[in-house]
């Protein structure tokens, strides 16, 4: 059993990238339940945030045009800076490390690069990051005109998997003797959906399509077995994160502009083992939630727009609002640790 606290490590945008946040804060909420402010570190746009799997190391994807990434200590008085790099393309926009430990990989929106590093011992860079460019587009010409790799999910097999936006296309790159392209090449997934964030389990992906406002749901082989929209709100959706419970009965998704969070059932319908029902749909506490976190029974939104991290009770997996609003600029990214 845990003490009923949390800690969180909440990234943002700053001034400098188009934001108001303070860099890297860190919160905790006590025993009695109230969220205390620790410390903020500067940090230039750390717009998305992944910690080691065993070492107290943070990094964090710093989203600017000549974008970066940086290590830091994952101190809860204060992340102290202990390395920095290239990302290796512009405006990366999400990081992930392997369970093992051993790659860093980052994905680039703004050129669709993504940069895969090797970690030591330490947690920190081993020389320069592979690089992966790409090229193609979606036949949407405002946003799909080029590559926008979105999000690096570490799946079964030793493959990396890279979601692009701009190409419609899960990207696979294998990791077993270096960093390398897939021998059988990218996913192609359905024209315009655009592919933003996704999750595993089980030999199913999860896909949160934010240019069709879809889930969608595949198996190991990459075929799509379900599809549907995230939000039943009248207008457009911009769908953000996806999230699978603990137990995995549940899928959350965030979508932007119905300001919501729908979750799903995840289990039969119909016959259909892969049928996504949806159980709820909920205020996100704020405006635009880009990301959100799930530590025990709680869940933290990042409301973008309204410059707060919202808290909501799971209620047998359902998402209900405390009314609990951490004020701070630009909120991106949210992980949540229990302590």
């Amino acid at each position: 059993m845990t003490s009923g606290r949390e800690l969180l490590y909440i990234g943002g945008y700053t001034p400098g990238t188009g934001g108001t946040g303070p860099g890297l804060s860190v919160v905790r909420r006590e025993a009695d339940g109230a969220l205390r402010a620790l410390a903020e570190t500067e940090a230039p746009g750390p717009s998305f945030l992944a910690l080691h799997p065993r070492l107290p190391v943070l990094y964090a994807a710093l989203e600017c045009e000549e974008g970066g990434v940086a290590a830091y200590s994952a101190d809860p008085q204060g992340p102290a800076p202990l390395a920095d790099g290239t990302s290796g393309g512009s405006y990366p926009c999400h990081l992930a490390v392997d369970p093992t430990g051993t790659w860093l990989a980052v994905a680039n929106y703004g050129d669709g690069t993504v940069a895969v590093y090797r970690l030591g011992s330490s947690g920190l860079f081993q020389g320069p990051p592979k690089l992966f460019p790409h090229e193609g587009h979606g036949p949407d010409p405002a946003r799909q005109a080029e590559p926008h790799a979105h999000q690096a999910v570490f799946g079964p097999g030793a493959v990396l998997h890279v979601t692009d936006l701009g190409t419609d296309e899960v990207r696979r790159h294998l990791l077993g003797g270096g960093p390398a392209e897939h021998p059988e090449g990218p996913v192609r997934l359905k024209p315009g959906s655009g592919p933003r964030h996704m999750v595993h389990r089980e030999g199913r992906w999860y896909v949160g399509c934010e240019l069709d406002g879809t889930v969608a749901v595949y198996d190991a082989s990459w075929r799509e077995l379900a599809r549907t929209p995230a939000s039943h709100v009248t207008g457009p959706n911009y769908v953000s994160h996806v999230e699978l419970s603990a137990d995995g009965r549940h899928l959350y998704v965030a979508n932007r502009g119905p300001d919501t969070i729908g979750v799903f059932e995840v289990g039969p319908e119909g016959g259909e083992p892969a049928a996504l029902t949806q159980v709820a749909e909920v205020g996100s506490g704020g405006l635009w939630p880009r990301h959100f976190a799930v530590a025990g029974e709680r869940m933290y939104v990042a409301n973008q727009r309204s410059d707060a991290v919202a808290t909501f009770e799971l209620r047998d997996g359902i998402p209900v609002p405390t009314g609990e609003v951490y004020k701070i600029g630009s909120p991106s990214c949210v992980l949540a640790l229990s302590i």
